[in-house]
């Protein structure tokens, strides 16, 4: 497991992925996906499809999951930065409805492993980033559930600098609460 550093997080499950960079005048090269070394990090996952996206400063997406088609996810920055969030939602866990985040940027290279029964989301930080991510199930149109971003009982201390405006999609702005979706497995 030499090509990568693996995180864990006080989330179970959840795992920040650094790969190894090989640098020199003429750049660098670094390998983003090897599957014997992720197997090795604990991270035993097929990926059937990858998906990436562009926005600009402020735009803040999510807070998504998949109700019955539920997907683990590798995500990546290739360009800018942003505040990278996952909300556990698996039934019976301890740490159902607690959060955790982390700043992805093209510098750091870090990758966030968010694994089934998250509910994901980012804030972009930068002037313009793009976002790469693998997912372990195909998409499925109308299988997708969301949460409030600013939801007070998850409580998710996003990075929003002073003067920044946010940017949401419709849906995104018309999530329910956490409680309101949520209230059978809420303790």
């Amino acid at each position: 497991m030499g090509h990568l550093t693996v995180e864990t997080c006080e989330i179970e499950g959840l795992k920040v992925i650094t790969p190894e960079v090989h640098g020199d005048n003429r750049g660098y090269f670094m390998e983003t996906y090897q599957y014997r070394d992720f197997v090795a990090a604990g991270v035993d996952v097929v990926f059937v499809q990858d998906n990436q996206s562009a926005s600009r400063k402020g735009v803040l997406r999510g807070l998504h999951y998949q109700i019955n088609h539920p997907q683990d996810k590798l995500v990546r920055v290739i360009k800018g930065e942003v505040f990278d969030v996952a909300v556990d939602l698996r039934k019976g866990s301890p740490t159902f409805g607690k959060w955790h985040g982390v700043l992805l940027s093209e510098e750091n290279k870090k990758q966030f492993f968010v694994p089934k029964g998250f509910a994901h989301g980012f804030l972009v930080l930068s002037d313009y980033a793009e976002f790469c991510y693998k997912c372990s199930d195909f998409y499925t149109p109308g299988d997708e559930g969301g949460i409030m971003y600013n939801d007070p009982d998850i409580g998710v201390e996003w990075p929003i600098e002073e003067g920044m405006e946010l940017t949401f999609s419709e849906r995104d702005k018309a999530w329910a609460p956490y409680r309101e979706t949520f209230a059978e497995y809420i303790k």
